[in-house]
Protein backbone atom coordinates (compact mmCIF):
# COMPACT_ATOMS: atom_id res chain seq x y z
CA UNK A 1 0.00 0.00 0.00
CA UNK A 2 1.10 3.40 -0.87
CA UNK A 3 2.24 5.59 2.30
CA UNK A 4 -0.86 8.30 2.79
CA UNK A 5 1.24 11.39 2.79
CA UNK A 6 4.35 12.92 1.99
CA UNK A 7 6.23 15.26 4.31
CA UNK A 8 7.03 18.68 2.28
CA UNK A 9 8.67 20.28 4.64
CA UNK A 10 9.09 19.40 8.61
CA UNK A 11 10.22 22.20 11.16
CA UNK A 12 10.70 20.04 14.36
CA UNK A 13 11.54 22.92 16.95
CA UNK A 14 8.43 24.69 15.10
CA UNK A 15 8.79 28.25 13.32
CA UNK A 16 7.16 31.32 15.26
CA UNK A 17 5.68 33.65 12.88
CA UNK A 18 8.83 36.33 12.73
CA UNK A 19 10.61 33.17 10.90
CA UNK A 20 7.96 32.32 8.31
CA UNK A 21 7.91 34.06 5.36
CA UNK A 22 5.67 34.54 2.04
CA UNK A 23 6.64 34.88 -1.25
CA UNK A 24 3.64 35.85 -3.59
CA UNK A 25 3.30 35.98 -7.12
CA UNK A 26 1.66 34.65 -10.12
CA UNK A 27 4.58 32.96 -11.35
CA UNK A 28 3.25 30.06 -8.09
CA UNK A 29 -0.02 30.08 -9.85
CA UNK A 30 -1.41 26.99 -11.51
CA UNK A 31 -0.39 26.30 -15.10
CA UNK A 32 -3.34 25.30 -17.10
CA UNK A 33 -2.81 21.71 -18.77
CA UNK A 34 -2.01 21.69 -22.69
CA UNK A 35 -4.81 18.92 -22.80
CA UNK A 36 -7.96 21.12 -23.84
CA UNK A 37 -10.64 18.37 -23.18
CA UNK A 38 -8.90 18.21 -19.72
CA UNK A 39 -9.05 21.74 -19.22
CA UNK A 40 -12.54 21.93 -20.18
CA UNK A 41 -13.70 19.62 -17.71
CA UNK A 42 -12.83 21.70 -14.64
CA UNK A 43 -15.48 24.12 -14.92
CA UNK A 44 -17.70 22.72 -17.60
CA UNK A 45 -18.20 19.03 -16.25
CA UNK A 46 -16.91 18.76 -12.67
CA UNK A 47 -17.95 22.00 -10.96
CA UNK A 48 -21.19 22.06 -12.44
CA UNK A 49 -22.13 18.36 -11.74
CA UNK A 50 -21.44 19.75 -8.06
CA UNK A 51 -23.12 22.57 -8.04
CA UNK A 52 -26.59 20.63 -9.24
CA UNK A 53 -25.93 18.68 -6.57
CA UNK A 54 -25.22 21.50 -4.25
CA UNK A 55 -26.05 24.92 -5.31
CA UNK A 56 -25.17 26.80 -2.35
CA UNK A 57 -21.22 26.32 -3.12
CA UNK A 58 -19.07 29.16 -3.24
CA UNK A 59 -16.26 30.03 -5.37
CA UNK A 60 -13.92 31.40 -2.92
CA UNK A 61 -10.30 32.29 -3.61
CA UNK A 62 -7.63 30.48 -2.00
CA UNK A 63 -4.07 30.95 -1.79
CA UNK A 64 -2.22 27.89 -3.94
CA UNK A 65 1.23 26.41 -2.71
CA UNK A 66 3.83 26.56 -5.04
CA UNK A 67 7.02 25.06 -2.77
CA UNK A 68 8.58 26.74 -0.28
CA UNK A 69 12.40 28.30 0.46
CA UNK A 70 14.99 27.53 3.39
CA UNK A 71 17.23 30.75 4.36
CA UNK A 72 19.44 31.03 7.43
CA UNK A 73 18.04 34.05 9.52
CA UNK A 74 21.55 34.95 11.03
CA UNK A 75 25.78 34.83 10.38
CA UNK A 76 26.23 31.80 12.73
CA UNK A 77 23.95 29.76 10.91
CA UNK A 78 21.99 28.13 13.87
CA UNK A 79 18.53 29.84 12.92
CA UNK A 80 16.82 29.52 9.49
CA UNK A 81 13.31 30.51 8.33
CA UNK A 82 10.99 29.42 5.86
CA UNK A 83 9.46 31.42 2.98
CA UNK A 84 6.31 29.19 1.58
CA UNK A 85 5.73 30.47 -1.89
CA UNK A 86 1.75 31.18 -2.62
CA UNK A 87 0.00 31.97 -5.80
CA UNK A 88 -3.81 31.87 -6.26
CA UNK A 89 -6.32 29.51 -6.90
CA UNK A 90 -10.06 29.07 -6.37
CA UNK A 91 -12.30 26.70 -5.17
CA UNK A 92 -13.67 25.71 -8.36
CA UNK A 93 -9.91 24.89 -9.67
CA UNK A 94 -9.88 22.58 -6.95
CA UNK A 95 -12.62 20.82 -7.07
CA UNK A 96 -12.11 20.42 -10.64
CA UNK A 97 -8.46 19.07 -10.57
CA UNK A 98 -8.15 17.44 -7.11
CA UNK A 99 -11.26 16.57 -6.02
CA UNK A 100 -11.93 15.22 -9.91
CA UNK A 101 -11.97 11.77 -10.78
CA UNK A 102 -9.36 12.62 -13.40
CA UNK A 103 -6.57 14.42 -10.54
CA UNK A 104 -4.10 11.59 -11.55
CA UNK A 105 -4.00 12.72 -15.53
CA UNK A 106 -3.32 16.36 -13.84
CA UNK A 107 0.01 15.12 -12.83
CA UNK A 108 3.25 16.09 -14.54
CA UNK A 109 6.35 13.18 -13.89
CA UNK A 110 8.58 14.73 -12.22
CA UNK A 111 10.92 14.70 -8.78
CA UNK A 112 10.09 18.25 -8.62
CA UNK A 113 7.03 18.62 -6.17
CA UNK A 114 6.37 21.67 -7.80
CA UNK A 115 6.67 20.70 -11.63
CA UNK A 116 4.80 17.18 -10.67
CA UNK A 117 1.66 19.62 -9.22
CA UNK A 118 2.48 22.26 -11.94
CA UNK A 119 -1.53 21.76 -13.19
CA UNK A 120 -2.95 21.39 -9.63
CA UNK A 121 -5.05 24.07 -7.91
CA UNK A 122 -3.30 22.75 -5.05
CA UNK A 123 -5.16 25.64 -2.25
CA UNK A 124 -3.05 25.40 0.95
CA UNK A 125 -5.36 24.29 3.64
CA UNK A 126 -4.41 24.70 7.30
CA UNK A 127 -4.50 22.12 10.42
CA UNK A 128 -3.61 22.73 14.08
CA UNK A 129 -2.45 20.50 16.78
CA UNK A 130 -4.08 21.75 20.10
CA UNK A 131 -3.17 20.49 23.57
CA UNK A 132 -5.32 21.02 26.08
CA UNK A 133 -4.34 22.50 29.72
CA UNK A 134 -4.84 18.66 30.73
CA UNK A 135 -2.45 17.12 27.54
CA UNK A 136 -5.53 15.95 25.18
CA UNK A 137 -5.36 16.75 21.29
CA UNK A 138 -8.54 18.23 19.87
CA UNK A 139 -9.92 16.39 17.41
CA UNK A 140 -13.11 16.87 15.13
CA UNK A 141 -15.51 14.08 13.46
CA UNK A 142 -16.39 15.70 10.10
CA UNK A 143 -19.76 15.76 9.20
CA UNK A 144 -21.50 14.12 6.03
CA UNK A 145 -22.28 16.99 4.35
CA UNK A 146 -18.68 18.03 3.23
CA UNK A 147 -17.26 17.71 0.23
CA UNK A 148 -13.72 16.47 1.57
CA UNK A 149 -13.10 13.62 4.08
CA UNK A 150 -16.72 13.34 5.40
CA UNK A 151 -17.12 11.39 8.53
CA UNK A 152 -13.33 11.32 8.84
CA UNK A 153 -11.44 12.46 11.79
CA UNK A 154 -9.35 15.87 11.59
CA UNK A 155 -7.36 18.40 13.16
CA UNK A 156 -9.23 21.55 13.32
CA UNK A 157 -7.82 23.56 10.29
CA UNK A 158 -9.32 24.64 6.91
CA UNK A 159 -7.98 27.44 4.62
CA UNK A 160 -6.17 30.92 4.93
CA UNK A 161 -8.02 33.56 3.15
CA UNK A 162 -6.83 35.39 0.59
CA UNK A 163 -10.33 38.15 1.29
CA UNK A 164 -8.83 38.62 4.66
CA UNK A 165 -6.42 40.74 3.85
CA UNK A 166 -7.96 42.39 0.29
CA UNK A 167 -6.36 40.13 -1.90
CA UNK A 168 -9.27 38.86 -4.89
CA UNK A 169 -6.83 38.89 -7.74
CA UNK A 170 -2.88 39.62 -8.39
CA UNK A 171 -2.14 43.64 -9.09
CA UNK A 172 0.10 44.39 -11.18
CA UNK A 173 0.22 48.23 -9.97
CA UNK A 174 0.55 47.47 -5.79
CA UNK A 175 1.72 49.95 -4.29
CA UNK A 176 3.12 48.71 -0.84
CA UNK A 177 4.28 45.44 -1.80
CA UNK A 178 6.28 44.68 1.48
CA UNK A 179 3.46 45.66 2.94
CA UNK A 180 0.95 42.79 1.16
CA UNK A 181 3.47 40.28 1.78
CA UNK A 182 4.04 41.19 5.72
CA UNK A 183 -0.29 40.82 5.55
CA UNK A 184 -0.26 37.30 3.59
CA UNK A 185 2.60 35.91 5.95
CA UNK A 186 0.20 37.03 9.54
CA UNK A 187 -2.63 35.36 7.49
CA UNK A 188 -0.78 32.28 7.63
CA UNK A 189 -1.12 32.12 11.56
CA UNK A 190 -4.20 34.62 12.06
CA UNK A 191 -6.15 32.49 9.71
CA UNK A 192 -5.51 29.40 11.67
CA UNK A 193 -5.84 30.77 15.34
CA UNK A 194 -9.90 32.04 13.84
CA UNK A 195 -10.24 27.98 12.27
CA UNK A 196 -9.66 26.57 15.38
CA UNK A 197 -11.72 29.28 17.24
CA UNK A 198 -14.52 28.97 14.85
CA UNK A 199 -14.61 24.99 14.93
CA UNK A 200 -13.85 24.27 18.25
CA UNK A 201 -15.78 27.76 20.09
CA UNK A 202 -12.58 27.95 22.47
CA UNK A 203 -11.57 31.86 22.95
CA UNK A 204 -8.16 33.13 20.87
CA UNK A 205 -7.32 34.66 24.34
CA UNK A 206 -7.24 30.99 25.67
CA UNK A 207 -4.82 29.65 23.03
CA UNK A 208 -0.71 30.44 22.64
CA UNK A 209 0.77 31.89 19.52
CA UNK A 210 0.89 29.22 16.46
CA UNK A 211 4.25 27.55 15.82
CA UNK A 212 4.78 26.16 11.83
CA UNK A 213 5.58 22.70 12.44
CA UNK A 214 5.44 21.92 8.43
CA UNK A 215 3.53 20.88 5.36
CA UNK A 216 2.14 17.50 4.56
CA UNK A 217 0.70 16.64 1.02
CA UNK A 218 -2.09 13.58 0.61
CA UNK A 219 -1.10 11.21 -1.70
CA UNK A 220 -4.16 11.04 -3.27
CA UNK A 221 -5.05 13.92 -4.78
CA UNK A 222 -1.59 15.56 -3.65
CA UNK A 223 -3.86 18.12 -1.32
CA UNK A 224 -1.17 19.97 0.60
CA UNK A 225 -1.84 21.62 3.92
CA UNK A 226 0.36 23.65 6.36
CA UNK A 227 0.32 22.19 10.41
CA UNK A 228 0.54 24.26 13.26
CA UNK A 229 0.63 23.88 16.79
CA UNK A 230 -0.87 25.40 19.95
CA UNK A 231 -1.42 25.15 23.25
CA UNK A 232 -4.71 25.61 24.69
CA UNK A 233 -5.06 26.97 28.21
CA UNK A 234 -8.12 25.28 28.80
CA UNK A 235 -9.19 21.78 29.99
CA UNK A 236 -10.35 19.16 27.85
CA UNK A 237 -14.17 18.75 29.60
CA UNK A 238 -14.94 22.63 29.39
CA UNK A 239 -13.22 22.40 25.58
CA UNK A 240 -16.37 20.16 24.95
CA UNK A 241 -18.72 22.20 26.75
CA UNK A 242 -17.52 25.38 24.87
CA UNK A 243 -18.25 23.20 21.08
CA UNK A 244 -21.13 22.00 22.03
CA UNK A 245 -22.27 25.59 22.75
CA UNK A 246 -20.79 27.09 19.42
CA UNK A 247 -20.73 24.33 17.28
CA UNK A 248 -23.28 25.07 13.82
CA UNK A 249 -23.13 21.02 12.65
CA UNK A 250 -22.06 21.77 9.51
CA UNK A 251 -18.71 21.25 9.01
CA UNK A 252 -18.37 19.15 12.23
CA UNK A 253 -20.26 16.78 14.13
CA UNK A 254 -18.37 15.70 17.53
CA UNK A 255 -15.33 17.07 18.89
CA UNK A 256 -12.90 14.40 21.03
CA UNK A 257 -10.19 15.19 23.35
CA UNK A 258 -7.62 12.60 23.09
CA UNK A 259 -4.43 11.30 24.82
CA UNK A 260 -1.35 10.30 21.93
CA UNK A 261 -2.21 6.75 22.35
CA UNK A 262 -5.90 7.20 21.78
CA UNK A 263 -4.75 9.67 18.51
CA UNK A 264 -2.56 6.84 17.48
CA UNK A 265 -5.58 4.35 17.54
CA UNK A 266 -7.79 7.05 15.46
CA UNK A 267 -4.83 7.45 13.20
CA UNK A 268 -6.29 4.87 10.38
CA UNK A 269 -9.92 7.67 9.99
CA UNK A 270 -7.74 10.63 9.49
CA UNK A 271 -7.20 11.81 5.46
CA UNK A 272 -3.60 11.74 4.32
CA UNK A 273 -2.91 15.90 4.70
CA UNK A 274 -3.98 15.28 8.46
CA UNK A 275 -1.91 11.98 9.11
CA UNK A 276 1.08 13.56 7.83
CA UNK A 277 0.37 16.50 10.01
CA UNK A 278 -0.05 13.74 12.91
CA UNK A 279 3.44 12.92 11.88
CA UNK A 280 4.85 16.15 11.96
CA UNK A 281 3.40 16.56 15.87
CA UNK A 282 5.09 13.71 16.53
CA UNK A 283 8.86 14.76 14.92
CA UNK A 284 7.70 18.26 16.89
CA UNK A 285 7.53 16.08 20.17
CA UNK A 286 10.78 13.61 19.97
CA UNK A 287 12.86 16.80 19.42
CA UNK A 288 12.12 18.68 22.54
CA UNK A 289 12.17 15.38 24.29
CA UNK A 290 15.89 14.77 22.78
CA UNK A 291 17.04 18.42 23.30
Amino acid sequence: MAAAYKLLLSCPEGLPRSRVSVRFGPSFDRIHHPDASLEDSIGEVIWNQRLQQNPSLYNGTKFRYGGHALHRSDESNQVYCVSLHLGLTDYRTFVGTNLSPLWEKFLVPSQDDSVYCQHMSNPLGNGAIVETSDEKIIVLQRSNNVGESPGHYVFPGGHSEPQEVGILAHQNEEKDVSGLIERISNEMFDGIIREVVEETGVPASSLTEPILIGVSQRETNVRPAAFFYMRCNIDSSAVTELYARAQDGYESTKLYAVSLKELREMSQRLPGCHLGGFALYELMRNASESS
